[in-house]
């Protein structure tokens, strides 16, 4: 037995081979490019994403030692990935993090509209997904969405190009248009948005029993016909990759966002907008997701900024600070689409408070990883769950320095995937328990636990809520 898991990331395509075991044995990477052609857009072209999956595929493919038993997708979500009839990008797609339907999103917050919609989904919309996306193109660019036949995500678009089919995930139905209590499309939250006319673009959906379809893409080393598994979007698969499949159980994925998810049986719409609510893709289970819109860039922007190499070094930096980083705060919030969760702020920008001369570069980098930080610990208290532990993957985990605060910050013990690709790890047990190869979810592979030693974090915590407090009050006039 052999498996081909793709995670098809915003920065990084990967494609993971597995064996008879489930153990990983080779990973191809292939990085991609995300243009910003005007301030506040994030595109990508389509078909380089999928000619960086066909590559990863192929490169894995020759490295494995037994016949593939199927192949299974993740992918970055959200966003908006338009296809014609023919299956083929009619444009760039407009990605997760792009901004520039702000306008849309605030309008509809001052009419009500998202919180509405709030109870219904339970999930608080932005401008980098569909309904947004799809309300702007109207706008701006009709020809394009009168090109379209089909509105995907990253995930839909390769599981196309492998397929034929067009087709999504229940995951990535999720937001905007699924009614919560039936998972399918409503059509009372497509007239919230005014959207009654984009009901023609929503692709079929896949239950979690109906994930497969036969390969028909040529020139990828595989038999045609090989089974193709549409997992959960990536955040989702994550979390069954790191092993939080119990209502309560959480993770933090550390990458492009920062996104700190909690398994649940129930959803409250009755509680404060905030976050996404999504399918996990196990039977009965959804996600109480909390993706920010800034995670590893801010990781690189401070490298640039402080002349570092790499995420290792500023953490070492880090280290000869005090914490508190000698008074110094700093609001992560980098990305020109401001902010998404746990609170929706378009406007939301980054800010160093409390800066003076006594402060030198440590107290930069140390100020960089515990604003980051308090931003995962603000989304554990926005999910109204405490949880026994915290579950971490992605780039980011692999830094001890901020594994350790991490635990410090949250009060909790905080346990590393053990795996290279833990969003994969996730397809690869969603497609096997869709393939019947699996019949159940096998243990995640983690690392001992961090356990979170005694700080003043409560106290800082509150300090950084003031001072984002403070700051908002200038957003608007950015």
């Amino acid at each position: 037995m052999a498996v081909v898991c793709v995670d098809a990331g915003t920065t990084m395509i990967k494609a993971v081979g597995y064996d008879e075991a489930g153990a990983e044995t080779v990973v191809a990477r292939r990085a991609t490019t995300v243009a910003r052609p005007r301030p506040g857009w994030a595109e990508q072209d389509m078909t380089s994403v999928w000619e960086a999956v066909a590559a990863c595929v192929r490169e894995v493919v020759a490295e494995m030692d037994a016949p593939v038993d199927y192949v299974a997708v993740t992918a970055q979500g959200d966003g908006c990935w338009l296809v014609d009839e023919a299956g083929e990008p009619t444009g760039p797609a407009i990605l997760w993090n792009d901004g520039r339907a702000a306008a849309f999103v605030a309008e509809w917050t001052a009419g009500g509209v998202l919180e509405e919609a709030f109870r219904l989904n339970g999930s608080l919309a932005f401008a980098g997904l569909p309904n947004a996306i799809l309300a702007w193109l109207r706008a701006h660019d009709p020809g394009r969405v009168e090109r379209s036949a089909a509105a995907l995500t990253c995930g839909g678009w390769v599981f196309a190009k492998l397929t034929g089919r067009i087709a999504a995930d229940s995951s990535d139905a999720s937001t905007p248009f699924a009614d919560l209590a039936t998972g399918r499309y409503s059509a009372e939250l497509l007239a919230l948005y005014d959207l009654e006319w984009a009901a023609r673009l929503l692709p079929a959906l896949l239950d979690d029993d109906g994930r497969a379809a036969p390969l028909t893409a040529d020139g990828l080393g595989l038999p045609l016909g090989t089974p193709v598994v549409m997992s959960s979007y990536d955040i989702a698969s994550t979390a069954v990759g790191v092993g939080a499949v119990s209502p309560g159980q959480a993770c933090t994925i550390l990458g492009t966002t920062l996104c700190t998810e909690i398994v649940t049986d129930s959803v409250s719409l009755g509680e404060r907008a905030s976050g996404l609510t999504v399918a996990l893709g196990l039977p009965g289970l959804r996600l109480r997701a909390f993706p920010t819109l800034a995670g590893g860039e801010v990781i690189g922007w401070a490298c640039e900024m402080l002349g570092l190499r790499g995420p290792d070094e500023l953490g070492e930096l880090a280290t000869r600070a005090p914490e508190g980083a000698g008074g110094l705060v700093f609001l992560p919030y980098l990305s020109p689409a401001g902010e998404r969760a746990p609170f929706l702020a378009p406007s939301a920008r980054g800010a160093f408070a409390g800066l003076s001369f006594e402060h030198r570069r440590e107290h930069l980098a140390r100020a960089v990883l515990e604003g980051l930080t308090m931003v995962i610990r603000d989304c554990l208290t926005a999910s109204l769950v405490r949880p026994t532990e915290l579950r971490v993957c992605g780039g980011g985990a692999a830094s001890e320095v901020w594994s350790q605060l991490i635990a410090d910050v949250v009060g909790l013990p905080v346990l590393r995937s053990a795996d290279a690709e833990a969003g994969a790890r996730g397809a690869y047990v969603l497609g096997g328990l869709a393939t019947g190869t699996l019949t159940g979810i096998p243990p995640a592979r983690v690392r001992p636990a961090l356990e979170p030693a005694e700080g003043p974090y409560d106290e800082l915590f509150d300090r950084f809520l003031e001072v984002r407090q403070s700051v908002a009050a200038t957003w608007a006039k950015k």
